[in-house]
């Protein structure tokens, strides 16, 4: 009698690069001049469904790499979550094909660190999250694409030592001084992974992002926008004129909101999409922010919220 097991999605995700890889007259660049942002790749774990429903996610983690790939923005910036538990190296094999993937398409990928890819044994996990993204510093780095500097920060505090965040508070404030005087640099993205704003009922806003990290964005001012995952939904805020954008749709298990008078005035509260990633595309002096979410049937991907961030 034969055990029935369910469809090897990430299977079906490496039929669906051939086939675009059939149909590409230029499958080795870039088709876009997109950045893509995605968070919270992560497969779920057994203790998460106690609380939270499961919804395929592991087909729908795997449809969006190839949606990602078929895209083939010219960077992809992943934002911690990525595995379910990244010093364990079993975790990271699927994942490893999408990144493999991503440098024979010429993408550019760069990841910063989320709480389950230090889970168990910090050490274990950077050291796998190195081999993947081989530019990620522990306190702080940055990139440079098209004139928009993504500065990555580490919010894993509980993990930090005093010393390490002094030391990363010292690096993000000179970095800021320097690329907001930079000619080249038009704007400048802050990315984490725990969220200052967000009104999730499972993880909440954290104080510490809000004490350490936003400050200096709100002072500086070519940031133009604050982006994290962790909250497993799509968030918009708006905190003295600047952006905050909360994009954890990746694949983990779907974060119910609160919705209550209490609530953190979510300029995106009618977008609620279970699955998505965003990109963004410079149109001049402007960023045009899409939003791209997976249809609840799974039959593909479609631009949903969109806004447009302007020099002030």
């Amino acid at each position: 009698m034969s055990s029935l097991r369910s469809p090897d999605w990430f299977g079906v995700y490496l039929l669906l690069l051939l086939t675009v890889t059939a149909r590409s007259q230029s499958p080795f660049a870039p088709s876009t001049a997109d950045i893509d942002f995605v968070s919270d790749t992560q497969q779920p774990m057994t203790i998460e469904k106690i609380k939270l429903r499961s919804n395929h996610n592991i087909k729908a983690t795997a449809l969006l790499f190839a949606e990602i790939l078929r895209t083939r923005p010219s960077a992809l910036f992943m934002l911690g979550d990525v595995t379910a538990v990244g010093s364990e190296t079993s975790k990271w094999r699927k994942v490893d094909r999408f990144l493999d993937s991503c440098r024979q398409y010429g993408i550019a990928v760069h990841g910063q660190l989320g709480n389950h890819d230090v889970m168990w044994t910090r050490r274990m996990g950077e050291r796998n999250f190195k081999k993947r993204f081989p530019d990620f510093v522990d306190t702080g780095f940055l990139t440079v694409v098209d004139s928009v500097a993504v500065v990555l920060l580490n919010s894993n505090f509980k993990k930090l030592s005093g010393a390490e965040i002094a030391r990363e508070m010292h690096w993000y404030k000179a970095a800021l001084d320097s690329l907001n005087t930079d000619p080249a640099i038009l704007d400048i993205i802050v990315c984490c992974h725990h969220a200052p704003y967000s009104n999730s009922l499972i993880v909440g806003c954290s104080k510490q992002v809000q004490q350490y990290f936003t400050p200096a964005f709100l002072q500086t001012a070519k940031c133009r926008l604050f982006m994290t995952g962790h909250a497993h939904s799509f968030e918009h805020f708006n905190f003295g004129e600047k952006d905050f954008v909360v994009i954890g749709g990746g694949g983990g298990l779907h974060q119910p909101l609160d919705t209550s008078s209490k609530c953190i005035p979510d300029l995106a509260a009618a977008y609620k999409p279970m699955f998505h990633y965003l990109s963004i595309r410079r149109s001049g002096e402007a960023l045009i922010l899409t939003s791209h979410f997976e249809k609840p049937d799974f039959s593909g991907f479609s631009e949903g919220y969109s806004f447009t961030i302007k020099p002030k």
